[in-house]
């Protein structure tokens, strides 16, 4: 489940606070689980996972600028851990699909993929940046994040047991 959440978040760090996270939510609502066997409690589990997951790209960055704010540290990942997530994910593959899937898009979907994702750029800046509308800039980040989704399917290595 780790390589789960880091396949999707790009960031060990974030990984292992959604896998805590995750488990904590699975322990609370144990009371609620009906189903029988251990598919039935995988697949309710990998269903909170991805409410967590939900939540988390809803909050982008808040949480951790909240912690930050009152001083909450939490125990860093140690470099060995840290590795052992990226290599469990397969993210230096991941990453090197992603790059070279960039590089198949249309310039302009790539430009402003990469302002929006990369750059972290909201899409008045992007707009800004390529010199169209706010609209238009939405546009080129959808429809280049949908190419690249199709390109890199992390969802199948899930089905495949990788996860």
């Amino acid at each position: 489940m780790t390589a789960f959440f880091a396949r999707r978040t790009y960031d060990p760090e974030a990984a292992v606070d959604l896998l805590a996270e995750t488990f904590a939510v699975a322990f609370e609502d144990r009371a609620s689980f009906r189903g029988a066997g251990d598919e039935a409690a995988i697949a309710w589990v990998y269903g909170i996972a991805r409410h967590q997951l939900s939540g988390f790209y809803r909050r982008g960055s808040v949480e951790r600028r909240a912690m930050a704010k009152l001083s909450v540290d939490r125990r860093a990942l140690t470099d060995p851990e840290y590795d052992r997530i990226e290599e469990l994910a397969g993210l230096a593959d991941l990453r090197r699909e992603m790059a070279a899937a960039l590089e198949q898009l249309p310039e302009e979907h790539a430009q402003a993929v990469r302002l929006r994702v990369v750059d972290e750029l909201g899409y008045d800046r992007v707009a800004a940046a390529l010199g169209i509308s706010e609209q238009a800039a939405r546009a080129r980040v959808s429809r280049g994040l949908r190419a690249l989704a199709d390109g890199v399917d992390p969802a199948t290595e899930e089905v495949h047991g990788r996860a």
